[in-house]
């Protein structure tokens, strides 16, 4: 497990100031292509410690109604893994920054560059283009929701091996047993899902979303960072063993898509 990664030093400095740490998850390309790199500098300069950047992809199992609708959007307007890492790689941001992305896109990053290969060198040097691109992006971390643990490791070693750390997820069915399989390999933060489901807006957390952070906190001594289903300070009121960080995507992305501003929807969480 590594510990003094930028992610992890940004979570914990908002711990040292006694509040949560604040992770707001922004589609690539969304609202406009345009407009994203506008919003994503507000969000920057309005409060996030982290900021996620989602990957839009054609088949998002995970997501909810409002990523799903931003995501469609995105790739409508031609946006891709390569068009977010090649912006990124031309400009700077004063927080870390983190890719949400399914396999998939990955995968076929740098699959172009290595043909004639068999399946398992070409995805070590697919990855290896990836991880390249990711650190001349100056991305920390990389999430992918659809990744089993059993089939991390080319995935982690490439991205471990230009600096970046490839986030864990767990949630209300991963057992004490199994997030300990993820601890040696643990990076950054971990990802702790409040319910089981895809996400989006929920009015408040369900009864397990405190029993898997406190699952989680017996064994990570990294930090937890909570999602799907944030949308208010509120909701965290009342929890006897909160996270160290919050995740918000689908009440941010609803907000923009009504044309609010990014800096608006992050001032109740100041």
């Amino acid at each position: 497990m590594r510990e003094n990664s930028a992610l992890t030093e940004a979570v914990r400095k908002a711990a040292g100031e006694g509040r949560c740490a604040r992770i707001p998850y922004l589609t690539g390309g969304f609202p406009t292509p345009e407009s994203f790199w506008e919003v994503l500098g507000e969000l920057c300069g309005s409060g996030a410690d982290v900021v996620e950047i989602g990957v839009p992809f054609s088949d998002p199992v995970a997501d909810g109604p409002a990523v799903a609708e931003a995501g469609r959007k995105a790739l409508d307007n031609g946006i891709s893994l390569r068009w977010i890492l090649e912006g990124l790689s031309g400009r700077s941001f004063p927080v870390p920054l983190v890719l949400m992305s399914y396999a998939n896109p990955l995968l076929q990053y740098g699959w172009a560059a290595v043909p004639g290969k068999g399946v398992g060198e070409s995805i070590r040097d697919s990855l290896g283009e990836l991880a390249l691109a990711v650190r001349r992006a100056s991305v920390a971390g990389v999430i992918v929701p659809d990744l089993p643990l059993e089939e991390a490791g080319p995935f982690r070693e490439a991205l471990a091996g230009e600096g970046a750390d490839l986030i864990p997820l767990v949630g209300p069915n991963t057992t004490e047993r199994r997030m300990r399989e993820y601890l040696p390999t643990a990076m950054g933060y971990v990802y702790v899902v409040s319910v089981l489901g895809i996400t989006g807006v929920r009015k408040g957390l369900p009864p397990e979303a405190e029993e898997t952070l406190r699952r989680a906190r017996s064994v990570f001594s990294l930090p937890l960072a909570l999602g799907f289903g944030i949308k208010e300070p509120s909701q965290l009121e009342g929890l006897e063993c909160p996270p160290d960080a919050v995740i918000f995507g689908s009440a941010l992305l609803r907000h923009l898509a009504e044309g609010g501003r990014a800096r608006d929807f992050m001032a109740p969480w100041l």
